[in-house]
């Protein structure tokens, strides 16, 4: 980390969901004031989630509901981040989609049309169920020249019943039988990152990316040029650490520890350079 980085005032952030703020909808420690001091101070910020089940007014609601008041527009999900990857690569074209209702309200809204003739996409989201019917007319497509577009790679997800097939499993599936990986734009792809930080006109060099997991969260940060701190709130512990190359910025329990006594978050430059700098717990 060079000086110019730690001496840095940290003017945004952005944010995991899962395993940062909330855990099968359950509150985190620390999320509520960590949010309502962001909310109360003005500080721009983006909640990032691979979901893409869901629309952002649906997660805000979600959220809302478990006592976080984060407004639609600063929830940035791999839904969200796909559509605009794909408006920039291809405006208004057209798309085959397995997915939910995230997925297809975020590629009507860029202006995309839903087609299962010669689309130039096939996009892979997460969804409840995958019919045999449409993973048959997926692969069709693909081997057809369609492009093969998924929005995150998480090989499994997690319902009231336990585990499931995730987006990687099935693109894994699809693969398998095209021959044809698909191109991920959710984490750890920086794009979704990057996209993020336009969304609310940050810069990487003033934001902060607070996550739970090295290998999606931490590593988009860094190779998006943001500061990463790790939080031991969701998947990783410090004992999984040594097997990664790389390390966040620092290290905290949860998002609680980002807190001062008063419970609200500090942010003169030295301690901000501090929650977010290179020396590590």
């Amino acid at each position: 980390m060079t000086n110019d980085q730690t001496s840095q005032t940290i003017e945004s952030y952005l944010i995991d969901m899962n395993g940062v703020l909330v855990q099968d909808e359950q509150l985190l420690p620390g999320a509520q004031e960590f949010i309502a001091w962001l909310n109360a101070t003005g500080r721009r910020f983006v909640v990032l989630t691979s979901d893409s089940v869901y629309t952002q007014r649906d997660l805000a609601a979600r959220l809302a509901r478990s006592g976080l008041d984060v407004p639609a527009e600063a929830i940035w999900t791999s839904a969200v981040a796909t559509a605009q990857f794909l408006a920039e690569q291809r405006p208004e074209g057209t798309a085959y989609t397995l997915g939910e209702a995230g997925l297809t309200a975020a590629l009507h809204e860029v202006g995309y049309i839903l087609s299962e003739r010669d689309p130039d996409y096939v996009v892979l989201g997460e969804t409840r169920s995958y019919s045999l019917e449409r993973l048959t007319l997926a692969i069709r497509l693909i081997v057809g020249g369609a492009r093969f577009i998924a929005t995150n790679p998480e090989p499994t997800g997690l319902s009231q019943q336990g585990l499931q097939p995730g987006t990687g499993a099935v693109a894994a599936l699809i693969s398998r039988a095209t021959g044809i990986e698909p191109y991920i734009v959710g984490k750890p792809n920086p794009f979704m990152m990057r996209s993020g930080l336009r969304a609310i006109g940050a810069h990487s060099a003033s934001t902060v990316l607070i996550g739970d997991r090295m290998d999606t969260d931490i590593v988009a940060g860094i190779e998006a040029g943001m500061q990463a701190i790790l939080v031991l709130s969701g998947v990783d512990k410090r004992e999984t650490l040594d097997r990664f190359p790389y390390m966040p910025s620092r290290i905290v329990d949860s998002v609680a520890d980002l807190l001062d006594t008063a419970g609200q978050a500090s942010n003169t430059a030295d301690t901000a350079s501090d929650a977010a700098s290179g020396s590590s717990r």
